[in-house]
């Protein structure tokens, strides 16, 4: 085993112990969405976080202590914000004493999109999609699929999955999809990238490679 793996097994077993040398063990680690939701439920302060979850370290927890998660909720890289921080601002040039905070209540079987977010007071699912970029102002009911500025409802998570399981049964690979051991597969994943590049730019070199 090289050095460089011996030091990260030891701030990966630091970090996930203690909560310390977080940022170093981003760099040296790169934990996978897994793991580091495992990290986040340890030591991230957050109301709860509940099994099988995935964080990706890049998603941002403005207000942690006001954040709750269910089971089965995957994050992509977005931001959860708690608070309206225009308050410091109308506080200092008006006089005030104002205050504006909320919770972020996320059910079960919840999966949030890349760029996408969430803002106070809202409630999201159980069963639910936030498509990537949205931005999240109002309480999002079970099994709805949301997106845009602000995010509405486009759909529902049932029929998605139908139109996804009639679209997957009809994939090239799709034995090795059903031969996977869990989500990923590190033994079938070259001969699964390997049919995809096939299938959606045939066996050769690309036409901008041969140019």
């Amino acid at each position: 085993m090289g050095i460089k793996r011996l030091i990260a097994n030891r701030v990966r077993k630091i970090a996930l112990r203690t909560g310390r040398l977080r940022g170093l063990y981003i760099k040296l680690c790169r934990p996978m969405g897994l793991e580091y939701a495992e990290f986040v439920k340890r030591h991230g302060g957050l109301n709860a976080v509940g099994d099988h979850c995935s964080i990706l370290p890049g998603v941002v927890f403005g207000d942690p202590y006001l954040t709750r998660l269910g089971n089965n909720v995957h994050f992509s890289t977005c931001a959860l914000i708690g608070h309206d921080g225009s308050v410091a601002m109308l506080n200092h040039a008006y006089g005030l004493k104002l205050d504006s905070v909320g919770k972020i209540d996320i059910r079960d079987n919840v999966f949030i999109g890349y760029n996408a977010l969430i803002m106070p007071n809202v409630t999201i699912g159980p069963n639910a999609i936030v498509a990537a970029g949205a931005v999240v102002t109002k309480d999002v009911a079970e099994g709805d699929i949301v997106a845009g500025v602000p995010a509405k409802p486009i759909g529902k998570v049932e029929a998605f999955v139908e139109k996804l399981k009639q679209k997957t049964a009809e994939l090239p690979w799709i034995d090795l999809i059903n031969a996977r051991q869990g989500g990923y597969d590190p033994k079938l994943e070259p001969e699964l990238q390997r049919r995809r590049v096939a299938h959606y730019f045939g066996n050769g070199p690309s036409e901008v490679t041969r140019q």
